[in-house]
């Protein structure tokens, strides 16, 4: 297939680029630079995109995210929002004018657009929250819009915390009560599902990009510890958490999420990293 990706320079879009490139894939970046061979620009911020150069690709794939700040601030959210609905928006309505439209767009989304769950298990049918993350991921995914109208297939993946290695160091310390749970995906199994969902036909829509085996929150802290050869740290009451990351500490850290990727097992997808120490392992060539 000939693919066009934009966040190829990210933590997701460089493990996909390299993946998809290595299964035989034509891949093109979409990027905010001046292009060279093998690129295509894009400006988000003044709706720039040149339609001829969007022609003819196969599939679609945006990963594509502004820095995420620490705090929440009034003028951060603003931001975000706006970066999101701006690339979401753009790239689906350019997509849908094309003469010869691509036939799935694959756009990143978040498990923020859920609420807290405790106990209960999360797929793809679950509500949606009332949150700013949920706003957010909500409306980023109606921004897409215009495609789907067009007829192009577009699938949303609600991704968790990827394993990355600087994640994983900072990984050992318990979270408040450490009951809470963690959905999460290997950075180069959600590469793997990105391609799974762009041969599938059948996927459409919402996409839970998990592994099937989440983890509470004190036994993640267990595992990365072991992993790393180190004893567990210390945990970090609730209160300082908030107190240090307002907002973003309750959504991300202290918020229970049991995800399920109903969809992806429904599709015969063979998850290669379904078990953590296994996933964090091969992220740490450990």
């Amino acid at each position: 297939m000939r693919i066009l990706i934009a966040g190829v320079g990210g933590l997701v879009g460089s493990a996909v680029a390299s993946h998809l490139a290595s299964q035989g894939h034509a891949i093109v970046r979409l990027v905010r630079r001046t292009p060279v061979a093998g690129e295509v620009r894009w400006d988000p911020e003044t709706g720039a995109i040149d339609a001829a150069d969007i022609e003819d690709f196969d599939s679609v794939v945006h990963v594509a995210s502004a820095a995420w700040p620490m705090r929440w601030t009034a003028t951060a959210k603003q931001q975000i929002r706006a970066n999101r609905l701006a690339t979401n928006s753009l790239l689906a309505g350019a997509l849908a004018i094309c003469k010869r439209k691509p036939l799935v767009l694959v756009c990143a989304s978040g498990m923020g657009i859920y609420p807290p769950s405790g106990e209960q298990i999360i797929t793809e049918e679950s509500a949606v929250g009332t949150s700013f993350l949920a706003h957010l991921q909500r409306d980023g995914e109606a921004a897409t819009a215009p495609a789907s109208v067009a007829g192009i297939r577009v699938v949303h993946l609600r991704i968790p915390p990827v394993l990355a290695k600087a994640g994983i160091q900072r990984g050992t310390n318990r979270i408040g009560s450490g009951r809470q749970w963690m959905s999460w995906v290997a950075r180069d199994e959600l590469a793997g599902i990105v391609e799974h969902v762009l041969v599938t036909d059948t996927l459409v829509g919402p996409v839970n990009p998990v592994s099937p085996n989440p983890v509470r929150n004190a036994d993640f802290a267990a595992i990365v510890a072991r992993v790393l050869g180190r004893k567990p740290g210390p945990t970090m009451p609730a209160f300082l958490m908030h107190l240090l990351l307002g907002e973003m500490a309750d959504e991300f850290l202290l918020a229970s999420r049991r995800m399920e990727p109903r969809k992806l097992l429904a599709t015969g997808y063979q998850f290669r990293f379904s078990e953590l120490e296994a996933a964090l392992r091969h992220e740490l060539k450990a």
